[in-house]
């Protein structure tokens, strides 16, 4: 049934939760590991949430909506990336979930994306989120 693969990854970073979810909240570290994005939130429940740039040449902005704000264990936001080619309809959003857990003085991330269509829809996201949650490790793991 269309819609119900998830692509989820995984990583142990050598930090505190404190470190990382502070390195995933900042619009200036997002700029890093999320691939040159400007990110725009106040991270109000509720709230919005824009990611803009330029992807392969091709101006964007991806839209959200913050779910959940729950320092330092939990974001939860949906989001939206015209560039998917999708109607700009609920059934094309997803939902992001990122979750932080203490791993005795590290921290292992979560990242969990819902809604993709296709099995394979889901492994080409967690693909594209092993590359962005091994920049947020680099990211918190500098001093």
């Amino acid at each position: 049934m269309a819609g119900h693969f998830d692509a989820v990854s995984s990583i142990t970073i050598d930090a505190p939760r404190e470190r990382v979810w502070a390195v995933v909240t900042d619009p200036a570290a997002a700029r890093e590991f999320m691939f040159g994005t400007e990110l725009v939130t106040d991270w109000s429940v509720g709230g919005p949430v824009r990611w803009r740039g330029v992807w392969e040449g091709k101006p964007y902005e991806d839209h959200g909506v913050v779910l959940e704000f729950a320092p330092p264990e939990r974001l939860v936001h949906t989001h939206f990336s015209p560039l998917s080619g999708e109607a700009d309809a609920p059934e094309h959003h997803h939902t992001l979930t990122w979750a932080l857990r203490d791993a005795g003085g590290a921290t292992e991330l979560t990242l969990t994306q819902d809604n993709n269509p296709t099995a394979e829809a889901a492994q080409h996201s967690k693909a594209m989120w092993d590359t962005l949650v091994a920049k947020v490790k680099e990211l918190s793991e500098q001093a």
